[in-house]
């Protein structure tokens, strides 16, 4: 045993733990750094799902019916495969209309009715409150087996300000107030609660799978041992086969798939998973990594349930004096009974960790539906709707505008509706508690849970019905809930109320009134099923059958209707789905209103600031300066709406608005009518978003093409400062000499000879120059002339090797030949391929420095086809100049030191290569001068399979 003291110690340390948790949670949003926006926070928050049902009661389900516990987390699992399509949608509507609850999802969407919300709230509440027990009664067992305080029987019962339990349910009611109603906007993010739960999740992940590595691994020899050795135990071989409830009889299928059934509609319609699968939602994108995160996170969890069952029973034995025989205190009384106190400690704090984020979570989410939907229209009913409105009231002129002062004042009403909140989480937790104490003891864990999987089970119609059929009414959902929830309760609730001894329970027999076609759990005459199954089917089919029969017997009325289009066309619809933003958006609403109604509504609801902030949202929207007169119109009516949705629920809204502004009643005709403007406005803002990026695109283009014309000008004055000084130094030359034989004309026949070659050479310069410009030219526009035949490549680049090796050798340098003996021809024109190799060579031998110069030209076979390298040692081409090397006029080097050119050499080389299907490129490694290669495919046809070896050392020698 652990004393008393260690064990609260432990679970105050750990809610103070949690406590700062939140806080620290809080603290980053505020700074505008959420630790909530994360996939893997979302995908652990959803882990909530797994309670002290989980920690506890699935250990002792699988003690007594084996693997009968796997449909609980099978239904997830299989939820989840929809989550991209069913989730995503419901996350897409809640956020687009500023849903807070499930209550508000449902009623919103049957015209915002409140009183669909109130029956959703009733259900919740009632439903809801034996699971709250189960937690309570989890934590109250735990303590009372880790501290022996029920092991001496006969002593007077503590006093109820003694009772553990209560001071746990009044210690989470202050957790839950602190961190669930800091703000009335219910639809804001409750960044601390969401971040605490994440952080629960992990603790009892890792408590319950420290708890099963000893069992499994400590105290047996692994998953194996325990198997054997309860196959040993007559009792507990069934446990081991695939049979009924207990490996008995025949397989029951009907209950596995109730189960299932009724697991897979919980995760999606339970209040706290709703709150967090949806409501706190921060990205849809979300669910992707959720969708296969949450499965793991049920697999992990539950893979030492069965061990941990097993294990208990070989080692306790089924049943007995002992409190560790009670099999859904295995995970604490095995470490607890081997001298593991720590361990028994850790897992005690897993338990809680497991019943708490159930209870902060789920307490959150049905005090706002309470408040909003069933406090709230009696306090609208109470105080006179107009009193919200800025001309409320009679007197005088002064008196109306003191009244309007004091409603946009604000925080009279916004604090009465969170201490309702408030008031309503204590209520709440206390109701459970006080279930737990009457009734909490006459059943198991998983039996109190399943009762609240069944009741909220009836959502289930209701709300995948609206989300997907647009012709269900108010009237339908309205009487499937009610159908619903009174054959739940009759042939559930009741019948688990009279096992608890409060009522005689002669009628679950004999029925009420000896009626036994009546008989809660045979109704009639129903037999062969389990009680939990009996239930759910006979309270699905009525639900069904309402909802279905009159949804058809009316038409949808103007409202539902056009919520009706709301819901199930909201991808299609509104601006969260699309880009054309509100103003494509329908909304039905017509009618007149005053701005400064709305805003003392506002005001008053919502306060001041966040009043302000509609209205100046709106103006922008509208094209209208910030503080000029604003017309109310529907989108104003309608934005107002929503934000007050956020706050008191889509219902009590509608009702808020309604009183004060003057509100047309809508026909089907009138939805349709509003939805055909909304969806030409629609049309008109795609066109005129296809006409801005049209505009957009033309305006880049023209941009870009400034660009280019501005670097093309850039280019020209380069090339006719370029070729100007290439052209003005023969010129000079020629005019020089011309002028010195003409002005001495008895000069020296070998001198005047001399005179004539150098202008003859300087003549054939500007020859060479003009001709590439115009090469250039006519190989631009197409016009280029071209005479292809078979080319012997091995012989071109050895004859352009000969014809420049004496301006190699001018230069102080040498130049070195490597190809092989053969190479297939090539089908290409082999002048121009002689133009390109002449021109890399002297573009080389123009680089090489003045002493110990060497260049190195090389072919060689490149899959299929030829590749020709011409390297040399020069200084190489500087980093910025690579990517423009090849571009017309471009030439690389200082323009004060490099070489004389046009820079046409390169583009007029690539142009020539390009043309014959090959590329040409620049390797250079900095330090190692430039290599300038170029590839030529083989003409089709050829054979590539010709042998090539390397030339030989006489010929590279030769060449040098």
């Amino acid at each position: 045993m652990i004393s008393a003291p260690v064990v609260v110690g432990a679970a105050v340390s750990y809610l103070a733990l949690l406590f700062a948790v939140a806080a620290f949670a809080d603290r980053r949003a505020r700074e505008g750094r959420s630790i909530i926006g994360n996939a893997w926070i979302y995908a652990l928050s959803l882990a909530v799902y797994c309670t002290a049902w989980t920690y506890f009661g699935s250990v002792g389900r699988a003690a007594t019916t084996g693997v009968w516990f796997l449909p609980i987390y099978l239904g997830p699992m299989l939820a989840m495969l929809l989550a991209w399509i069913v989730v995503r949608k419901m996350i897409r509507i809640a956020h687009t209309y500023r849903i807070t609850s499930i209550a508000d999802f449902i009623a919103s969407r049957y015209g915002k009715s409140p009183l669909v919300a109130a029956l959703v709230t009733l259900i919740t509440v009632v439903g809801i409150v034996p699971y709250i027990a189960l937690q309570l009664k989890a934590v109250s067992a735990g303590y009372v087996l880790l501290t022996g305080a029920g092991a001496a029987g006969g002593g007077a019962s503590p006093a109820w300000w003694q009772d553990g339990t209560l001071l746990v349910t009044l210690a989470l009611a202050l957790f839950t107030i602190l961190f669930g109603t800091r703000h009335l906007d219910s639809a804001e993010r409750h960044e601390g609660m969401v971040a605490a739960v994440a952080f629960e999740s992990l603790v009892k992940l890792l408590a319950f799978l420290a708890v099963g590595l000893f069992v499994t691994y400590g105290l047996f020899d692994g998953m194996a041992d325990i198997w054997a050795r309860a196959k040993a135990v007559p009792e507990l071989k069934s446990l081991l086969r695939l049979g009924g409830e207990g490996g008995a009889g025949a397989f029951g299928y009907a209950q596995w798939f109730t189960l299932t059934l009724l697991s897979m509609l919980s995760v999606l319609l339970l209040p706290r998973q709703f709150q967090m699968m949806v409501v706190e939602c921060v990205n849809e994108r979300h669910l992707k990594r959720a969708a296969w995160v949450f499965p793991a996170y049920l697999l992990v969890i539950n893979i030492f349930v069965l061990p941990l069952a097993l294990g208990g029973m070989v080692l306790f034995g089924q049943a007995g004096a002992n409190p560790g025989a009670d099999p859904e205190t295995f995970v604490l009384s095995l470490p607890l009974a081997h001298g593991a106190t720590g361990l028994a400690l850790f897992a005690y704090v897993g338990g809680l960790s497991a019943a708490t984020g159930m209870l902060i979570v789920e307490t959150i989410a049905v005090s706002t539906m309470v408040c909003n939907d069933l406090v709230m229209p009696s306090l609208l009913r109470l105080e006179t709707p107009k009193a919200f409105s800025s001309g409320a009231g009679a007197g005088s002129r002064e008196d109306n505008a003191s009244r309007l002062d004091s409603a946009r004042a604000g925080g009279d009403l916004t604090r009465l509706i969170l201490n309702i909140r408030r008031a309503a989480i204590l209520a709440i937790l206390l109701l459970g508690y006080l279930y737990f104490q009457v009734a909490g003891e006459a059943y198991a864990l998983v039996s109190i849970g399943l009762i609240s999987f069944a009741a909220v089970a009836q959502f289930a119609p209701a709300l995948f019905g609206g989300m997907y059929w647009r012709d269900a009414t108010r009237a339908g959902a309205l009487g499937g809930l009610a159908g619903g929830f009174l054959v739940w309760a009759y042939t559930l609730m009741l019948p688990s109320v009279a096992k608890s001894g409060w009522i005689d329970d002669g009628f679950l027999t004999h029925g009420p009134f000896g009626l036994t076609a009546l008989a809660p759990e045979r109704l009639f005459g129903l037999e062969g099923l389990d009680n939990l199954s009996h239930s759910l089917f006979w309270s699905l089919v009525v639900n069904v059958a309402l909802y279905v029969g009159l949804s058809l017997w009316r038409a949808p009325s103007g409202r539902e209707a056009s919520q009706a289009l709301l819901f199930v066309d909201v991808f299609a619809r509104g601006h969260a789905a699309g880009t054309t933003g509100a103003a494509a958006e329908p909304v039905f609403w017509r009618g007149r209103a005053r701005p400064a109604d709305l805003m003392a509504l506002a005001s008053r609801l919502l306060g001041p600031e966040a009043a302000h902030q509609i209205f100046e949202e709106h103006a922008r929207e509208s094209g209208v300066a910030v503080g000029t007169d604003l017309t109310a119109d529907a989108r104003l009516v309608d934005k107002v709406e929503r934000r007050l949705a956020g706050a008191v629920g889509s219902a009590s809204a509608r009702v808020l608005v309604a009183a004060v502004a003057e509100e047309e009643p809508l026909s089907p005709a009138d939805v349709m009518e509003i939805l055909n403007e909304a969806s030409q406005l629609r049309l008109y803002a795609l066109a005129l978003e296809e006409k801005s990026r049209s505009l957009e695109i033309a305006s880049a283009e023209l941009s870009a093409a400034n660009a280019q014309l501005r670097t093309l000008d850039e280019l020209k004055d380069d090339f006719v400062s370029s070729v100007t000084h290439e052209l003005r130094t023969p010129l000079t030359a020629i005019r020089a000499l011309s002028e010195l034989m003409l002005d001495a004309p008895d000069m020296e026949e070998a001198q005047r000879q001399e005179f004539l070659a150098i202008i003859v050479g300087e003549s054939e310069r500007l020859g060479r120059l003009v001709n590439q410009v115009l090469d250039m030219a006519k190989l631009e526009s197409g016009h280029g002339e071209w005479h292809n035949a078979d080319v012997d490549m091995r012989r071109l680049v050895r004859d352009a090797v000969t014809a420049t090796t004496e301006l190699v050798r001018s230069r102080g340098a040498q130049i070195l030949l490597d190809m092989p003996e053969e190479v297939p021809t090539l089908r290409a024109d082999p002048d121009r391929l002689t133009q390109v190799m002449l021109n890399l060579i002297s573009n080389a031998a123009k680089f090489v420095p003045a002493t110990g110069g060497r260049i190195e030209v090389s072919l060689e076979r490149d899959g299929d086809g030829l590749a020709v390298r011409v390297k040399d040692n020069g200084p190489g081409v500087p980093t910025a100049d690579r990517d423009t090397i090849f571009e017309k006029f471009r030439q690389g080097g200082d323009a004060l030191t490099r070489p004389p050119g046009t820079g046409l050499g390169l583009p007029i080389s690539r142009r020539i290569v390009d043309h014959f299907g090959g590329r040409m490129w620049l390797e250079q490694k900095d330090g190692s001068g430039a290599c300038f290669a170029f590839r030529l495919p083989f003409r089709p046809g050829t054979d590539t399979d010709e042998p090539a070896r390397p030339a030989s050392a006489q010929e590279r020698a030769a060449l040098e």
